[in-house]
């Protein structure tokens, strides 16, 4: 699995309706995308009005043919060219019920040199196995060791208990890779 995200910072004065309306209409494009596990369509008014889609791709074929293809380009047309992160999944849980989520936070954390990965790694479980305990949808917890450093993605239905920590709300969930996974009788 791969986990990316690209974000606008779009100006104080831009119409969140617009974005709305655009996630409302391009949403349910991706609901049949062969390859994606989800597309969380997230969106913020603070600190700044961004608009900031994360998404869990089954490997990364499946990211470049999207990344390639005109879906993005429309993307890139409409908003401009985004630096787009990238990150190995130390930890992936999606729950059936990912598409009822409302709200997402992002936290993260630079890995201090010489850090002990293998242990580093058991905390980040820990704090997925505490964020699906409070209720989290799906728990993506990703490792980058180009800036040595770890991003958290959260979802949830209700509003999320933890402080300190980015905040979105979620626009739409595109989740084919769930679907996939329970018609299989695989957990996701």
């Amino acid at each position: 699995m791969i986990a990316m995200q690209y974000s606008f910072v779009l100006p104080a004065d831009y119409d969140t309706g617009v974005i709305r309306e655009r996630i409302a209409v391009k949403g349910p494009l991706l609901d049949e995308l062969p390859g994606l596990v989800f597309k969380a369509y997230l969106h913020a008014l603070e600190p700044e009005q961004t608009y900031a889609p994360f998404y869990l791709w089954r490997d990364e074929e499946a990211m470049h043919g999207f990344l390639n293809g005109p879906a993005f380009a429309g993307v890139a047309r409409a908003f401009g060219w985004p630096s787009v992160k990238t990150w190995t999944p130390w930890h992936a849980t999606v729950g059936a019920n990912v598409r009822q989520a409302r709200f997402a936070t992002r936290s993260g954390a630079v890995i201090a040199p010489y850090s002990v990965l293998s242990e580093l790694r058991l905390q980040e479980e820990t704090y997925a196995r505490q964020a699906l305990a409070q209720g989290a949808l799906a728990v993506v917890i990703g490792f980058e060791p180009v800036t040595w450093t770890i991003t958290r993605i959260c979802l949830w239905r209700d509003a999320p208990p933890a402080a300190g920590e980015q905040r979105y709300d979620v626009g739409h969930v595109s989740a084919p890779g769930v679907a996939r996974a329970r018609a299989s009788g695989k957990r996701g």
